[in-house]
């Protein structure tokens, strides 16, 4: 008699226990229509889970085709977050970059046009005639500086070549001088020296500062490709996975106020951008570098502390976690 109450008693709680398990499943549902997810075919309370391939739980409000698209979801969340983490560090090496070539064109053409002023108000008409050589100059200049094929040193020796050349000519014009004679001259240049010690000073201050800007910007070129690269994250499908679990399966449990933590966040961020983190290293040395080029430009310590801030990107999980 005794044994056959107590055998009632175990069976009640039990049944008690396994209804309270199981709870109902509007409020997941609710959930899911806010994402915009369809949920056909829901259970009205949570069944078991065994189904499923990537929300494993005893107890689940989640059918398959759910699950898939909650995965769809959270791939297309997580790639959206890291696109949009990366955009301000994107933006910032268009603009600077865009900065640093609209001031250093605008240098090189401002030059260009007060040494042409210059000249014709002391030289007129002889210089006039013959200002096609620094014309040839300056256009060799920019050619370099916007990525052409030219060589720094050849280009400055010919400069100087063709000009002592033009003024020979105009110094001499009473003589009849042939091309094998100019030629004789150009030759023995380094040992007349006609133009003093300048054109050794102009070509290191040219060729220092010259060689420096096209690295820089050139730099700012690059930091914007790797940062475009970097941003178009491929998932594996164990990231996918993961990211589902952190962000969505709770819900399948009827667990809709839960958020991760922020270590459990890291730990996924980790596992999911690996390939990213490898580029560390290499990033810092990368800025190291570009900032120090940046003392040939008054622009570029601005640059370089915020493209440095900006490639920090801090606090990705609190914002995931307080949304």
């Amino acid at each position: 008699m005794m044994v056959g109450v107590l055998c009632a008693l175990g069976l009640l709680l039990l049944s008690c226990g396994g209804e309270e398990l199981r709870t109902n499943c509007s409020s997941a549902v609710s959930i899911w229509t806010d994402l915009g997810i369809t949920a056909e075919h829901t259970p009205e309370h949570t069944v078991t889970g065994d189904h499923l391939q990537v929300c494993v739980q005893e107890w689940t409000c989640c059918t398959q085709e759910v699950e898939e698209k909650l995965s769809e979801r959270s791939k297309h969340e997580f790639e959206k977050l890291v696109d949009e983490a990366s955009e301000d560090l994107r933006n910032t090496f268009v603009s600077r970059h865009k900065r640093f070539d609209e001031f250093f064109l605008e240098l090189l053409e401002n030059t260009e046009r007060s040494l042409n002023e210059m000249f014709v108000r002391t030289y007129g008409k002889p210089y006039m005639q013959n200002a096609e050589v620094f014309q040839g100059l300056f256009s060799e200049l920019k050619r370099y500086y916007t990525g052409g094929n030219v060589n720094l040193e050849e280009m400055l020796n010919d400069f100087w070549t063709r000009l002592l050349e033009r003024m020979f000519q105009l110094l001499n014009s009473q003589y009849l001088i042939t091309e094998e004679y100019l030629e004789c001259i150009s030759k023995y240049m380094d040992q007349l020296k006609p133009f003093g010690d300048v054109p050794k000073k102009l070509k290191s201050q040219v060729t220092r500062a010259f060689i420096a800007a096209r690295t820089f910007v050139q730099g700012l070129m690059v930091g914007r490709e790797v940062a475009n690269r970097v941003s178009k994250v491929s998932m594996s499908v164990a990231c996918v996975k993961a990211v589902t679990k952190m962000l969505y399966c709770p819900s399948c449990g009827g667990l809709t106020a839960v958020k991760p933590c922020r270590s459990y966040c890291l730990n996924v961020l980790k596992g999911c951008l690996a390939n990213q983190a490898d580029l560390d290293p290499e990033w810092t040395h990368y800025i190291g570098n570009t900032s120090a080029v940046d003392g040939y430009s008054n622009q570029s310590p601005l640059i370089c502390t915020d493209v440095h801030k900006r490639s920090r990107v801090n606090g990705t999980c609190d914002r995931k976690s307080s949304n």
